[in-house]
């Protein structure tokens, strides 16, 4: 009993110090992969966030939604294509984004925090004109995909200043309201970006940055940014990993203190990160 007891105070103890770090700063959290599919790791994500928020860390979490909208395009007799690792999407598609994910997925969110305790409000790109985008251009058309030309943080900062934790949903509107998909890690890097965070995490389905692809000990715990060119040079990233890492790196040049990919299939991997002397995934940092 008395052991237990002295590794629950070890763990307070050592939290604390981060507590403090973190205290009335702003960290954004990319929500995707497994913890957004898998019922216990979900509600360990949102209990991490309302713990967050109620020792004064001011918490963003934006999420896409890939698993629901496939689904959903199924179930409307619809084909799902995708180029590059992005959805293709023409008007049915963008559609059917907009309603799972401002919809379905972002209440389904705010739900979940409310019955934590917490206090949490659903937005999406289109409220007040949070995300602006236009089409992206690529070397291959890919319909209704937005890349984000500016960010109105004034709803994310009110929504903040009065204790409750935005829940961002990846879809924006051009000047004509033409309604665009944005891919949730370029969004949530803008927005951490904008609001000068000073983390953000990204939650993926690996531990991190791996020197060796099948190695998960092999694990990459520190990145300069400045490293990164070598390091998709050697094919260390590779892939899908690329966006993410670029996510990475323009959050840090836009000004977030740091950014880090961290396994969302860990239970309370948010805290871990957070609070604890060791941290984990792979952290991305600027000398």
């Amino acid at each position: 009993m008395k052991i237990g007891k002295d590794i629950s105070a070890q763990i307070l103890i050592e939290a604390l110090p981060y507590i403090q770090k973190f205290n009335n700063k702003i960290i954004v959290i990319k929500y995707g992969g497994n913890a957004m599919v898998d019922e216990r790791l979900k509600m360990a994500v949102m209990r991490d966030m309302v713990l967050l928020n109620i020792v004064g860390i001011k918490v963003v979490l934006v999420h896409g939604g890939g698993p629901e909208i496939d689904q959903m395009m199924k179930k409307l007799s619809l084909e799902s294509r995708f180029i590059n690792g992005l959805r293709y999407t023409d008007d049915d598609t963008a559609e059917v984004v907009q309603m799972v994910l401002a919809g379905k997925v972002n209440k389904q969110l705010v739900s979940l925090i409310q019955q934590n305790g917490g206090k949490g409000i659903g937005l999406c790109g289109t409220d007040g004109d949070i995300l602006q985008v236009q089409k992206l251009e690529a070397e291959e058309d890919l319909g209704f995909v937005g890349n984000i030309t500016g960010v109105n943080t004034q709803p994310i900062t009110m929504a903040l200043d009065n204790g409750y934790i935005p829940i961002i949903a990846t879809v924006g509107t051009d000047e004509k309201g033409q309604i665009y998909n944005i891919n949730a890690d370029t969004a949530a890097a803008e927005i951490a970006g904008a609001l000068k965070a000073e983390k953000l995490i990204t939650m993926t389905d690996i531990v991190g940055l791996l020197r060796e692809k099948s190695d998960e000990e092999s694990l990459i715990t520190n990145v300069d940014i400045f490293e990164i060119p070598q390091l998709i040079e050697e094919g260390i990233i590779m892939g899908g990993m690329i966006p993410k890492v670029e996510s990475c790196v323009e959050a840090i040049l836009q000004g977030v203190r740091e950014a880090v990919i961290i396994d969302g299939r860990m239970e309370h991997a948010i805290l871990i990160e957070l609070f604890s002397n060791e941290g984990i995934g792979t952290l991305f940092y600027k000398n």
